[in-house]
């Protein structure tokens, strides 16, 4: 994976990008606001987000880290592509999307071409709660919670629970109770379906 490309722009338009890098011409796709920032620069360097499927490898290119952060976040829904995502940031900077998500506003979300109302509930739903952690210490407990909590969502869906009402289940539970074990947060997220 890619974190970064430095070099000189050969082409620029604002979906995307030509930079020529150690002899190689890197095709970058990039956002409205990467290309604000970028058009009027000769050499640059750009945060990177690869993209590998059976028909083509793609680079997607930020000029900023919190871009590339709700990229990625936004690509994590269920439904929405590396195309809607880059149309949302082309139309919002990443500020205002992180603050339609936290503020619930899916007037603004769907205002952006692509993005229907069950998409704009679906990114506020699942994102909330990600954008809304601002503490250090949630930071380096999350990967062990995200074990925790993956491990038990797999074993409750696959009992036969809805995987949206196991989130929320589960999601209440650690927020009362980080350092709980596996096997305790599935039995008490039984009591609670």
């Amino acid at each position: 994976m890619y974190e970064f490309i430095t070099g000189k722009i050969t082409e620029i338009t604002p979906t995307y990008v030509v930079v020529e890098s150690n002899g190689v011409g890197y095709l970058i796709h990039i956002s409205l606001s990467t290309y604000s920032q970028i058009q009027s620069r000769k050499d640059i360097k750009l945060l990177i987000h690869q993209i590998i499927r059976e028909d083509a490898h793609l680079l997607y290119g930020f000029f900023n880290k919190l871009e590339r952060d709700i990229f990625r976040l936004l690509i994590s829904v269920s439904g929405i592509g590396a195309n809607i995502a880059s149309m949302m940031l082309s139309s919002l900077t990443p500020v205002e999307i992180q603050q339609a998500i936290l503020d619930n506003d899916v007037n603004l979300l769907t205002s952006i071409k692509g993005v229907g109302t069950k998409s704009a509930q679906r990114i506020i739903l699942d994102l909330k709660d990600k954008l809304s952690r601002e503490a250090v210490g949630e930071e380096i407990f999350a990967v062990k919670d995200n074990r925790i909590k993956d491990e038990a969502l797999s074993a409750l869906v696959m009992l036969g629970f809805s995987k949206s009402a196991v989130e929320k289940a589960i999601h209440r539970i650690l927020s009362e109770n980080k350092d709980i074990a596996v096997e305790d947060l599935i039995k008490r997220a039984l009591k609670s379906l």
